[in-house]
């Protein structure tokens, strides 16, 4: 049911509008005008709040505030309340089920029994707004409505799965291809090293500097014949300097965010001064998103978006007033209170909320305050590239994702949950918010594996490691000043460890890519909390353990000095403690609450009963990869079926369902188990050896030969 309240702004985050209801009977809310309208839901003690995609706290977002409003701010703490992304999906999940989405592009406050225990309150901040409710009987089944709702996610190539590795500090070529021939020496998979700000000619979009990576077309295609993909960052902040292309154009063809007296809106980021591209206005849009192509003429094949809330370090107007105070300062004896005003006048220039009312789009020939619009840039941003992907190469699949997000960015681009730090909480963090994520659209996602700031100990990086070889976008990324955390960095036993980590990973590409896909085509999530498929009480209240695909639950390992963890047994589980991808021991869990033992070697696997999960072998790139030969691990009590999809892992020929499957099917048969594989074009599959364990924990061994 959709709700238009007011003259909403067209965000085109839903697809699928839908007939309007009659506002006056909103079901569920009580709602109240204010100086803009407040939403009220009376929960029940019974009542779960799911979804608010890249949010703080638990899975369940009941006791807490959350503030949709995009916010350059790398301290996660517990007390924050807003984040990179502005994502308004959330269910309520108790004797009444249903979905809410709150379409609108600023400031909405979500307070979920915060202030008065008992209620939901919603706050937008302006009176034109779409509200949809869903309604279902199941957690999943109104996820899968919303996500028709928002049209199919984004898919990244194959090459993408694989483990990549950044730094903020890889300052040349040397450097970079230092990094390769470790990886290569050292035998550790990766399909991918990031070059952030410092490959630039002083900070300037689409340039290379030329000193420190001399024939840049040249040294990609070296990079490449290693095996290795270079992703360079594009920032939202367009440099001001006289001779510089990108500026140039900009100011003649008037693409550029402006000031009340519109002339282009001055703010400072890596480059010093520079003006916003208006992302809102589509020839804006698709001026900026082609000049990519000067790198993919290059070679270049996957880029990630930064500071695109827009992050901005200072104005001309505050950084005058806090100059001015200063000045004021200087002959002053200073107590508490006027230090701290004065200390604030320089800390509060970051990200200034005031800055953002400051500027303005056009939009339809009118000028929109920004603020207005604030959760849509990041968004629309990476709409740019990706429109223009469409534009350069329109069959290819190119590596995109973005720090800042709105819902309907998941069509375009995945996204990374930004600077995060070394901190064991940001390890769980990231466990809560993939589930979250996914329910909003964003299934290719993931966090900086190790923590972008801070110095990371190795057992952390092991741990954080394990849990991230299940997401998506496997990336390992720190900031310049940090400890390094590239796995050659550490140790030679956590070295040894890491590298079985990720060629764990790579092992499990066949069931990793064929179950993102599968949740992409249905429209469904890749990761999910229990209760998506567990409806008892104790699975519902679970907050720290997932599941991966229609197979595999994972129970992460996220307190220091920990050899182990209570984990929920939702119904009889395998356990397969995997040290690397060929070493494994199994152990039948019964259902119930029990203690896990692992060392720091082991990674915890648990497989669903009757299902299946297939693994390959691992190689130095996913490109490397030879899926001819399948290993299956099956736990089967009474039937078990998989459906393992592929695809050729550059086009987007799947769209025209130009893929592979491989029907596969075990049955217990008394004391024996049948299996049967039905082929539907997968041509390179010759072979899968299966080892299959009951319900007691007997072991059967078969290779089965593929036609």
């Amino acid at each position: 049911m959709k709700y238009r309240i007011g003259n909403p702004f067209e965000t085109d985050a839903v697809l699928q509008k839908g007939r309007e209801c009659d506002k006056e009977n909103i079901e569920y809310f009580q709602i109240e005008e204010t100086e803009g309208f407040r939403l009220s839901y009376r929960m029940t003690p019974q009542d779960i709040i799911w979804g608010l995609g890249e949010n703080q706290k638990g899975m369940n977002k009941r006791g807490g505030v959350y503030v949709s409003y995009c916010t350059d701010d790398p301290n996660h703490t517990p007390d924050k309340k807003s984040l990179y992304g502005a994502h308004n999906f959330f269910v309520v999940d108790g004797e009444e089920k249903f979905g809410v989405f709150i379409d609108y592009p600023s400031k909405v406050t979500f307070d979920i029994g915060f202030t008065h225990s008992e209620f939901l309150d919603i706050t937008v901040e302006g009176k034109d707004f779409d509200l949809y409710i869903l309604k279902g009987t199941s957690l999943r089944e109104i996820v899968q409505q919303f996500l028709s709702l928002i049209g199919e996610s984004y898919c990244p190539p194959k090459w993408a799965f694989g483990y990549q590795q950044s730094r903020w500090s890889y300052m040349n070529a040397e450097e970079v291809e230092k990094i390769v021939d470790s990886f290569l020496y050292y035998d550790i998979p990766c399909d991918a090293v990031y070059l952030d700000i410092d490959y630039m000619e002083k900070f300037k979009d689409f340039t290379v500097d030329d000193a420190s990576f001399p024939n840049f077309e040249g040294f990609v295609k070296k990079i490449k014949d290693k095996g290795f993909r270079l992703v360079p960052i594009i920032d939202a902040g367009v440099k001001i300097e006289k001779g510089y292309d990108v500026y140039e154009e900009g100011i003649e063809k008037n693409y550029f965010c402006v000031d009340e007296k519109g002339e282009a809106f001055v703010a400072a980021v890596w480059p010093g001064r520079v003006h916003f591209p208006d992302f809102l206005n589509p020839e804006a849009r698709r001026w900026f998103g082609l000049k990519y192509k000067g790198l993919i003429d290059w070679g270049i094949e996957g880029f990630w978006n930064d500071m695109n809330e827009p992050a901005i370090f200072y104005t001309n107007k505050e950084l005058h007033k806090a100059v001015e105070k200063a000045k004021e300062a200087q002959n002053q004896n200073l107590d508490i209170y006027s230090y701290f005003e004065l200390r604030d006048a320089f800390v509060g220039l970051l990200n200034n909320l005031k800055d953002y009312q400051d500027f303005y789009h056009k939009s339809e020939g009118k000028l929109v305050n920004h603020d207005k619009l604030h959760n849509l840039y990041g968004y629309n941003m990476t709409r740019a590239a990706a429109e223009a992907f469409e534009e350069i190469q329109p069959d290819k699949r190119f590596l995109m994702f973005s720090r800042a997000s709105y819902i309907g960015a998941h069509r375009y681009g995945g996204i990374w949950t930004g600077d995060n730090h070394s901190w064991w909480e940001h390890l769980l963090l990231n466990v809560k918010m993939m589930s979250s994520l996914n329910m909003c659209g964003f299934l290719y996602s993931g966090a900086d594996t190790g923590g972008f700031g801070g110095d990371v100990n190795p057992q952390l990086m092991i741990r954080w490691m394990q849990f991230s070889l299940f997401t998506p976008l496997f990336r390992n990324h720190s900031a310049m000043g940090t400890r390094r955390q590239e796995p050659f960095a550490f140790d030679e036993g956590t070295l040894h460890i890491l590298r079985n980590i990720i060629r764990l990973r790579y092992a499990l590409i066949p069931y990793i890519y064929s179950e993102f896909m599968r949740a992409l085509l249905n429209r469904d999530v890749y990761m999910a909390p229990l209760a998506f498929h567990y409806d008892d009480e104790r699975s519902r209240r679970v907050e720290d353990q997932l599941l991966v695909g229609d197979a595999l639950m994972i129970t992460p390992i996220y307190e220091e000095n920990a050899g182990g963890r209570y984990v929920w047994i939702p119904e009889e589980m395998l356990l397969w403690k995997a040290v690397d991808y060929k070493n494994r021991s199994y152990q039948i869990y019964k259902k119930g609450n029990a203690y896990l033992e692992a060392d720091m070697q082991e990674t915890p696997i648990f497989i669903r009963k009757n299902h299946i999960v297939l693994l390959g072998k691992h190689g130095s790139s996913v490109e490397e990869l030879c899926h001819d030969e399948l290993e299956a691990i099956a736990f089967v009590d009474s039937k078990a079926t998989y459906v393992y999809y592929d695809d050729d892992g550059t086009t987007k020929e799947y769209k025209n369902r130009q893929y592979k499957e491989v029907l596969i099917e075990i049955e217990k048969i008394k004391n024996d188990f049948q299996i049967t594989i039905i082929n539907k074009g997968n041509d390179k599959l010759k072979k899968i050896s299966f080892e299959i364990l009951d319900i007691q924990g007997n072991m059967t061994k078969k290779i089965v030969e593929v036609s």
